[in-house]
Parts: structure tokens; sequence; C-alpha cells
């Protein structure tokens, strides 16, 4: 039993001081902690034992350490006792008189409830209810102890408590320490509320808590939030963290000894996750909202009562800069308020995780979906090294989730809120460089886009670190959305078969081009999608029924071409061809659209018409004063159409129309006239002829550079010799290559079949090899291209028309060769044509005109141009061609075939 007394004092002894606290725990019938008032921190307390009474003792758990020792249960009524006195006094104001202190430092005395000595008697009110025993041998000569034998005498004779009939081992609690299957104990519980005691508390956010009925002592840890824990270490004192000691006196002052009602939400461990209900609030909520508390992202997802509540106190506690919060910086502190919530327009979606929004400014910006992922490939294993990824086609569900985006987003005003900015990384050996990056939750109808993505199982939530803000304001939604989606076996998530679109890219190859055209014909207005806007007249589209990607140009009009960067020449871009660009763009980028093929050019591209809800894209080019009427238009239906809205655009005389004249013609003679040929011949060195009649050549002022860069970089692989098979070549790298000489030349790998078949561009001489990659090696840094450029620069004969026949053009790149293969020859470049510019060719001694003499040989015909300043050019081959008819030489054998055989053979008059 637990026996308190004091020695007897004689009546003349002085009175004793008087004290006050507040009752902070009952530790057993007959002792208690009391404290004080906090005064900028947990306030000091000091443990008062009843004196002159005892009252049973209370059940301990063996010590950890020591394996033979045994639990020690319940003294009969020591429970009732401590209950008595915990239901009575916990968070109430006592006063109390200290009567004797041992010499280890334990108080003794009595306490009364209320203000003064003259509240209740704690200790005889104990003993009147039979919970607790006058001190055996102790005599009553003086008042307390008169009252004290009156008070027991009284309880004997009711019977009350201990004085009951019986033994009392009713009021042994069977107290269970540890839960077998914790797991299954909470799933049983059903998150129905439980009856349960706070027994300690250990922080601000971990308790170990007394379940009713059955006595269950378990650990409870709160679900989503994390106090400010007490850190210790071996044979080391404990180190609070900062705000840890008044994270816990917090929860203590509220919580400890209380009756409160425990929803058990989850396992963690041997550790019970749960929300403490006090009739006061919940203490999870409001440990947040004064800044005790930060949400965990691990356990926020159990918490019943709606993460949503949490975030918003933690939010709040930030806000306001409140204690664990008091150096916090916003992710979007430096934003003015415009700059983080903002309505506007979606004019394309990037990938999966990106879109570009058109703001009310007119500009555009790239929004980043906050704390989501866009499908990845896994592993390389499927992925063909020879092939260029497509990510759009070959990650998996990557299109499926930018379709997703592109239905319910293109052209809608969604509303955008900047929840941080990701700033810009520097690329490493794993990842690569990232320009600064907004990041955003976007809804539209109420409905968040990232959720919806993932609920879909068409991304994934980024996980972070406890510490990092950086992430979205809707994140435990994201976190629950993927939660269902896994369950529902979604998108990503799903166990059947990975989707695989192959989808051909027909853009540029011409033979399939040739292929596929009449089936468009044919079709007639066939559904498309915009993917890209090359310029305002040229773009590629998906075609999703013949699942095949198509360059797509507009047929009918004549729109400014936008600036293109060719060897050795940059070509400024016409007036307005951006605008005509944007304007496209604006209209029908990722938009569904139809388009009806009438032909193809001599690339592979299609020609036709485009619709888009209606609207004739040429049509409407022309209307904005951005496109021309192209003679061509006259055989199509929408020729009228066209020739109004040009006329209207005259009108108005904006853009392209902004210097029109009612009466051009004057103006055009002198114009026309003052533009005249230029002839500015270079001396340059013709180091390659291709089979199609285009060819290579060094310009000779910067010859005695390639050499010296030649002699430096042979000198420095023979003291440094490649390892044989120690490069691994790849589509695009520049590289050095052994000829057939013994010789290093500079490379580029055109296309890698395997590491026996490697095919590369010399790129200074303009030949092409196929090579095993142990004659490659990696290009040394100081002999790159820039340092200097490749020296290799592709021309094509102006003015002529390589024959389509594969003799007749053999005869004619034979005769090409001979005459000035590794010879040096004047050229000028006339004009600039896809893929390479047209040019003249003079031998360098005679002067005399090397294309003009293709077609005095009968090798090769007329290309006719209707440019004034060429006129005299072309009369010239022209008659060249006559003469070369009229002897039959080569071509012109068998006469003039062009009448009948145009077509059959490619040839054009």
């Amino acid at each position: 039993m637990a026996s308190v007394s004091a020695p007897g004092q004689g009546g003349s002894a002085p009175p004793l001081a008087v004290q006050r606290g507040i009752v902070k725990m009952v530790l057993s019938g007959c002792a208690i902690i009391v404290r004080g008032q906090p005064r900028g921190g947990p306030p000091p307390e000091r443990q008062i034992n009843l004196s002159n009474i005892r009252a049973g003792n209370l059940a301990r758990r063996a010590a950890a350490g020591q394996p033979d020792a045994k639990d020690t249960p319940d003294e009969p009524w020591g429970f009732p006792a401590r209950e008595f006195l915990r239901k009575k006094l916990i968070g109430k104001e006592v006063c109390f008189t200290v009567e004797y202190k041992t010499p280890q430092g334990r108080e003794y005395g009595m306490v009364y409830l209320g203000k003064d000595t003259s509240g209740e008697n704690i200790a005889e009110s104990l003993v009147a209810e039979g919970l607790a025993s006058r001190r055996e041998g102790i005599r009553a000569n003086n008042p307390e102890q008169n009252r004290l034998a009156e008070l027991e005498e009284q309880a004997k004779t009711a019977k009350k408590g201990m004085w009951s009939e019986g033994t009392g081992s009713h009021t042994v609690r069977d107290l269970k320490y540890t839960i077998e299957n914790p797991r299954h104990f909470v799933d049983s519980m059903h998150q129905k509320p439980v009856n349960a005691i706070i027994e300690h508390v250990r922080d601000g956010s971990v308790v170990r808590a007394l379940l009713l009925p059955d006595y269950y002592l378990v650990t409870v840890m709160l679900s989503g939030i994390k106090c400010p824990t007490f850190k210790r270490e071996a044979d080391a004192p404990e180190v609070p963290e900062p705000f840890a000691a008044e994270a816990k006196f917090f929860t203590e002052s509220r919580l400890l000894q209380r009756d409160v009602q425990i929803v058990l939400e989850s396992c963690h461990n041997q550790n019970i996750l749960g929300t403490i209900l006090h009739p006061n609030g919940n203490i999870t909520e409001l440990l947040l909202k004064e800044g005790f508390a930060r949400c965990v992202d691990w356990s926020i997802a159990v918490y019943t009562r709606g993460a949503d509540k949490l975030r918003a106190a933690e939010r709040y506690a930030k806000e306001r800069k409140l204690r664990i919060w008091r150096d916090y910086v916003a992710p979007t502190a430096n934003l003015d308020q415009k700059d983080k919530q903002f309505v506007a327009k979606v004019m394309q979606v990037l990938n999966a995780d990106a879109i570009v929004v058109k703001l009310n400014s007119g500009d555009h910006k790239t929004v980043h979906l906050s704390s989501i992922r866009p499908p990845r490939l896994e592993g390389d294993g499927a992925q063909d090294k020879n092939r260029k990824l497509r990510p759009l086609y070959d990650i998996p569900y990557m299109f499926e989730a930018r379709e997703f985006l592109r239905k319910k987003l293109i052209g809608k005003k969604v509303n955008v809120t900047v929840d941080y900015i990701r700033p810009a990384s520097s690329a490493t050996e794993t990842v690569p460089a990232f320009s600064e990056r907004t990041c955003a939750t976007v809804s539209i109808g109420g409905i968040n886009i990232a959720e919806a993505l993932v609920s879909k199982g068409l991304a994934t939530v980024i996980r972070y670190r406890q510490d990092d803000d950086q992430r979205s304001s809707h994140y435990d939604e994201l976190l629950a959305a993927e939660a269902r989606a896994i369950k529902n076996g979604k998108g990503l998530h799903s166990k059947k078969e990975v989707p695989i679109h192959r989808v051909a890219d027909i853009s540029g190859d011409t033979q399939k081009a040739k292929q596929f055209l009449p089936f468009l014909q044919r079709a007639g207005r066939s559904e498309a999608v915009v993917e890209y806007v090359f310029s305002g007249s040229r773009l590629k589209l998906f075609m999703p029924k013949e699942t095949c990607l198509i360059t797509f140009l507009l047929a009918g009009i004549e729109c400014p071409r936008g600036a293109r960067n060719l060897p050795g020449l940059v070509q400024e871009g016409e007036p307005f061809s951006e605008e005509a660009t944007h304007f496209t763009k604006e209209l029908v980028l990722q938009r569904e659209v139809e388009v009806e093929v009438e032909s193809m050019d001599k690339a592979g591209n299609f020609i036709g018409w485009l619709h888009i809800e209606g609207v004739n894209l040429s049509v409407a080019l022309v209307e904005h004063a951005l496109s021309k009427v192209h003679f061509t238009a006259e055989r199509s239906p929408y020729y009228k159409s066209l020739l109004s809205a040009e006329e209207a655009a005259k009108q108005k005389k904006e853009k392209v129309w902004s210097h029109y004249e009612e009466t051009p013609v004057e103006e055009v003679v002198p114009v026309l006239e003052e533009k005249e040929r230029t002839a500015n011949y270079k001396p340059v060195f013709v180091t390659e002829i291709t089979d199609d009649l285009h060819f290579y050549v060094q310009d000779v002022e910067t010859g005695a550079q390639l050499e010296k860069l030649m002699e430096n970089m042979r000198g420095e692989i023979a003291g440094h010799p490649p390892v044989e098979g120690s490069y691994v070549p790849r589509r695009g790298d520049y590289c050095i290559a052994k000829f057939v000489d013994g010789e290093w030349y500079r490379a580029r790998v055109e296309k890698v079949e395997s590491p026996a078949k490697v095919h590369i561009f010399y790129i200074d001489y303009g030949n092409k090899e196929t090579l095993p990659s142990t004659r490659l090696g990696a290009l040394p840094p100081a002999f790159s291209t820039r340092i200097l450029p490749a020296q290799a620069t592709e021309y094509k004969f102006a003015f002529i028309q390589v024959p389509q026949d594969d003799d007749a053009r053999a005869d004619a790149v034979d005769s090409v060769v001979r005459d000035i293969q590794n010879t040096q020859c004047l050229l000028n470049v006339e004009h600039l044509g896809p893929g390479c510019p047209h040019v003249t060719l003079q031998f360098a001694d005679s002067k005399s005109d090397v294309g003009l003499g293709l077609v005095k040989e009968g090798l090769v015909m007329v290309e006719v141009r209707k440019e004034k300043q060429f006129q005299k050019v072309i009369t010239e081959y022209l008659n060249a061609q006559e003469t070369a008819k009229s002897a039959r030489l080569n071509l012109w054998r068998y006469g003039d075939f062009r009448a009948d055989d145009a077509d059959e053979f490619g040839y054009s008059r």
C-alpha cells in the first residue's frame, strides 16, 4: 500500500504557508503533480503526496532491461481511488500546505480544492468514500486526525469502497500492454470512436492512452502531423528540438488524464495512428493552427476528418509565422497577387504535365502542373537504339495523357493558381538541365486537371522531403486520387498490356507519300489533329484513322516565308511571316480539323485545304492580310472566296497589302528592272559529287585552316590513339573516322545499324561511308566544329533538271565527276531552294559554265525560271538545249520525248 504521513506536531507550531497551483496529473490515490502558471514557456511543477493516508498502488509494467522482472498488478481499490481524484482535480486550481519534506525531497501535505483552505479537503474526501485509509498506528491527537478517524468509521459502517464485502478484486484492471496484431485490432474498431484516458504525453503529437473498457494501454500517434520531438542519444540527456517543450505542454494541458474519444485510423509498426476527440476541439488541428506541428504526407492520407482541414490549419500558422514557422517564406512570396492567381486561355499542351496559356496581356506563358510526373519510359530494353525516340507515341500512356488534356483544355479558359516556382537547374550525368518552371494548380469548371489526370492513371504524384514546401496546394487530393487509380488498376497502374501506338511519320518520305496520296484524295475530307505549326501555311498533322503523321501545305495562297538557316547562308524571313505563323497557331494548333488533300510536292508534302469549325484556313489568312492568293487557286472551288477576301484586305491596306496601290502595274516595271542577277564568283574546291547531281565544295580561302587543323588533329591522335571499341556511336554525334587511306578525318554519325555497320558522313569532304565502330573514335574537343565549322557545303546546279531515268542520270553524274571532282572551280549562288542553294559553277581556267556544258552535251534539261534577272542566262541555256536536241545528243537521241512521256519520266517543260 502507498503510505504517507507526517510526524506528530504540537499545537503551538506556526501556521503552514498556503501555496496554490493547478493539478496536472494524478499519480495515484494519494499523490498528485501540481503545476504553476505558464510564463513564456512550460511552467514549473512539483509532486505533492497526501499526508496521513494510504491508497492502493497502481499497476506497474516490468522494466524492459530486466528479463526476470514481472508486471505488478493494481492493488484493490487503487484504480478507483486514482479515478476519483482524476475526475475531481485534473485541470482544477488547488491550494496546499507542505507539512513535511523527506531528505530525498519528497513533499507531504494537505490539498484543498479551490483557492484557500476552506475548500474541500481531498484526503478527507478519499477516506469518506472508502478509497483510502488512515495510516496505521497514527494517534488522533489533533482535529485533522480526529476528523479522518471519524470519516473512516462512517465509511466502514456504510461499507463503502475498501470496507465493502469481498476482496475488491473486481477493481483490479486486466491491463494489456501489448497487442499481438495491431492492424487487425485497428480494423476491428471500424474507425468508431473509442473511449479512452490519456495517461502520458511523450511529445505534442504522441501519447499513451488507456482504451476503455478493455484496458488496452497503447501508444497513439496523431494522424497527419508531427510535433518537434525530444532527441535522445545513448548516455546523453534529452535535447529538445525548438518548441518541443511548448508543444508537449500544449497537449498536456488539454489532454493529460482527460476523458477523450480516439478514432483509431491506421497502424505504423506497433504504434497506432489516430485522432483524439475532446469536447473542446480536435487537438490535431489546434496544434497545427498554433504552429506547434507540421503536416506529414505519410500519415495524412489516413486522417478521416479531411486532410484539407489540416492543410488549412497549417497554412494559417505559416501565414502568421507562428512558432515553428517563424522563419517561413512562402514559395510564391515574391509574386504579385495578379501573378499568383489568374485566368488564361490554353493554347497548347506540352507532353502531359505542362500547358502554354495566353494571358490577358496577350503574352504566352508555360505552366507546369504542380506535383505530378507524366508517364516515362521504364528501362531501355524495349527501345530500338537505332530509332529516334518519339516520346508522345513511344512512352506508354503519354499519348493518352496528352489527348486527355488536349480534348479538355485546348482553346478553353482555365483558372491558374501558382503554387511554387522551381528554379533553373544545371545538367548532371543523369538529369538534363531545366529552365525555371512555374508550377501551378490548373482548374476548369471546378475540376483540378492534375487530380483528374492522376485519377485516370495517366500521371503519378511526386514524393517530397518532409520539409519541402514546394508542392501542390492540393497535394493530398493528388495522393488520394493516385491511391484510387492504383486500387482500380487505371492507366499506368493497370496489369493489362500497355497500349502501343504505331504511328508512321511519312512527312518528307516521297515514296510513302506517293503511295498514300490517292487514298487521301479519294477520302475527300479527312479528320486530323494539328500537331505542329512550322509557318503560316505549313503544318504537321496527325491523321487518327490512318495513324500517320504528314506535312501539309495550304493550297491556293502565297504566305510570307519565315527565316531559314541554310549551309553558309541565313535567309531572313519575309515581312509578316511571324504574324502569319502566330495567327495559324492560335487558330488551329492541337485542334481537330478537316483536310482535303489535292496533290503533293516533290519533297513528299501534301497540298490541300484545311477547315476548322467551318473556317477555311487559307481564306482566313488572306482575309487577315497575312497571305496573297496564288494563281494555282483558280481551279479550286474556293477561288471566289479567296478573291473576295483578298479584295477586302487590299482595301484596308494592312500587313502584306500595306504598300498596295490601286494601279500597281506602273510600279512593277522599274522594280523588276532594278533587280539584276548578281555574279559574284568565289573560288572553291569540289570534293564530292552525289548520285542526284548535288555536290560538296570547300572554300579555298579556309583551305589552309583545314590543313593545319587536320595536321594537328592527326598529331594528337598519333600521340593518344583511341582505344579500339571504346567509342559507342550515336546518331548525330561528331566523331573521327579512319578512311581507306589509313588517315583520320572528322565525321558525323548518320545512322547506326549495328556496331559493325555505322553510316558516317565526312563533314569536311561531303563523302559518305559505312564503317565498323572499331574504326571510329571520339572527336577531341580541340578540333570540334566550334573551332572550325564543317568545311564541306552542299550545292545544286541552277537552271537544270536532273534526269529521272537512272541510266541518264548516271551519265550526267559521270561526266561531272570526270570534269570537276577534286578540282578548283568558281561558284556563284543564284537563288535558294529546298535543301540547299542553287548555283552556277565555272571552270577555273576557261571560265566556261559547267551546267551549260551539260546542257550542250544533252545530258540534262533546262529548268525554266520566270524571274526577270535570270532571263538572259535562261535564254542561253535554252539555245544550248535546242542545239543538243538538233544534234540528237544523249537525252535527245530519240527526238523530243517530253510531249507524250513527260509525266511518265517525271519531266516538265
